[in-house]
Parts: C-alpha cells; sequence; structure tokens
C-alpha cells in the first residue's frame, strides 16, 4: 500500500468525536488497525470463494464474510 491516510485529517476526526485525549500516535493505530481488519476480511473471502470453488472473489464473497467480520469486531 503506497498511500498512508492524511494524519492531520484523521486526528481531527478523532478530537471532533469523543472528549477524551488523543496521544501522540493514535492515528497511526488507527491505521493499522484498519489494516489488520482489511487482511483478515481479504483472507476470509478467499477462504469463503474457495469453499464454493471458484478461482476469483467476488462481491458475494466479501459481503458474507463483511457482516461476519464487522460483528466480531465490534467492541
Amino acid at each position: 500500500m503506497s498511500k498512508k491516510a492524511p494524519r492531520a485529517v484523521l486526528k481531527s476526526h478523532m478530537r471532533k468525536k469523543s472528549d477524551t485525549r488523543v496521544g501522540r500516535n493514535a492515528d497511526l493505530m488507527v491505521q493499522l488497525n484498519l489494516l489488520l481488519v482489511l487482511h483478515r476480511l481479504a483472507e476470509e473471502s478467499r477462504v469463503k470463494a474457495f469453499e464454493e470453488k471458484t478461482a476469483t472473489i467476488k462481491v458475494h464473497h466479501v459481503k458474507a464474510v463483511a457482516k461476519k467480520l464487522l460483528k466480531s469486531t465490534r467492541g
């Protein structure tokens, strides 16, 4: 992944949404967390496509896995 999320924009969104203090590297932690979730989504979509014996990952594979993944990652 060549581009990173703009740090200033991300920090401003984080400050608007909460009244708590935001650490120096909180924006980087958010970006890393996003990358982990995307990686997990890709891996589980690949497994779902393999179970259905297709060579490519299609939209319905991602949507089916995304529902389960979002439920499991909620805090």
